[in-house]
């Protein structure tokens, strides 16, 4: 039975795009070869060697035996630098018109209306880092029971709560009913509930129980090919549909022991995305954590190579950039890299001038699908 297997390694952008300016970014950002320069070299001879470094200027030359492979970054397409915007490139979906942005704090309409459907009045309600703003408001939040409403660069209308304080199912709730009030003009892209717990005097922390909530997608490539099985945030960014259900897992650590789940299962395509290197270290500026993560990523990486069969396609890529050498903890708009392989007689052919949705191209082509 063929197989296709897509990693997406969030955040890894490889170069800024020639519409960056658009976005507010810089010419600079290079999310892989800045970190590799950082780091003076990543101890990563598996990724090296499939050239995943290749496409963002890294000057370590590919080629694995047995194994051909193709390499290279490819330029997206959609008015957006997140993951729902690439993802949805990846699977046939081009975003034309980006969704809004609220740099400024959400209209008091939509506040209004979204206090009015849950009961609570909220605080915050400006732009603000995730971690920052727990620890401004989190003993705020305690005392009065009001959710904590934030954005960020991205369109997102996030919502946290400490668990001890607003129960988890509740939460998921509120978020439920944000979903429902942010509709056109402000059909926010993701509504996300930001769970955490801790106290003020030995610092809040955010838990593992995120859910994100997006606008729903229109008919795309997961549709086509069906039971798919999704790991990490993958399947809540298509709204489930089209994905077999299983556990939601939150950390790197936990996507290593879901992909060997689904290396074992039946399922004709994979599609997983690893977001540890966006996450904990691209929107906190540590370009040395992000070079251990793609290291440890590496060893993972070896054994899902020592796995595949002639049957097995593997796709390495990346949903954006955020380069974590540069001045903001923001996305980054950049091409994304590409590696491509699957065994057979050694040979290794570079890929320019793809589009982002080159990936469902070839995971249709693949699985014989349209």
């Amino acid at each position: 039975m063929k197989r296709a297997i897509v990693i997406v390694l969030d955040g890894c952008g490889a170069g800024s795009t020639p519409d960056h300016n658009l976005f507010h970014d810089h010419e600079t950002d290079n999310t892989l070869l800045n970190v590799w320069n950082t780091a003076d070299g990543i101890n990563a001879p598996n990724l090296i060697s499939l050239g995943f470094f290749g496409g963002a200027g890294v000057r370590a030359t590919p080629g694995r035996d047995g194994f051909q492979i193709q390499y290279g970054r490819l330029l997206p397409q959609s008015m957006g630098k997140d993951s729902v915007t690439g993802h949805w490139e990846m699977m046939g979906i081009v975003t034309h018109k980006a969704f809004p942005t609220y740099p400024g704090g959400f209209p008091a309409g939509l506040v209004a209306e979204f206090e009015a459907r849950t009961g609570r009045k909220v605080i915050g309600n400006k732009a603000a880092s995730g971690t920052a703003i727990i620890a401004e408001l989190g003993e705020e939040h305690i005392r009065t029971g009001s959710p904590i409403l934030y954005t960020s660069a991205d369109s997102v209308f996030q919502i946290a709560c400490h668990e001890k304080v607003v129960p988890i199912e509740q939460l998921y709730d509120f978020c439920r009913i944000a979903r429902e009030v942010c509709i056109e003009p402000n059909n926010v892209q993701r509504v996300i509930a930001r769970p955490f717990d801790g106290e003020a005097s030995t610092g809040f922390y955010r838990t593992e129980k995120r859910k994100d909530f997006p606008v729903i997608p229109i008919q795309n490539l997961v549709d086509e090919i069906g039971n798919v099985f999704g790991i990490g945030v993958v399947p809540e960014l298509f709204n489930s549909r089209g994905f077999r259900a299983v556990k939601r897992t939150q950390s790197n650590e936990e996507h290593t022991k879901m992909l060997q789940v689904a290396l074992a299962s039946d399922a004709r395509f994979i599609f997983a995305n690893f977001e540890d290197t966006d996450m904990l270290f691209g929107h906190r500026n540590d370009p040395t954590g992000f070079a251990k993560c793609l290291e440890q990523f590496d060893i993972v990486l070896g054994n899902v190579l020592n796995q595949m069969t002639e049957d097995d396609l593997l796709i390495l890529t990346a949903d954006h950039g955020n380069d974590p050498t540069s001045s903001s903890t923001d996305h980054s708009r950049e091409y994304s890299p590409l590696t491509v392989a699957s065994k057979g007689a050694t040979a290794v052919k570079v890929a320019n001038g793809k589009h982002l949705g080159y990936v469902g191209e070839l995971v249709a082509q693949w699985l014989g699908v349209k």
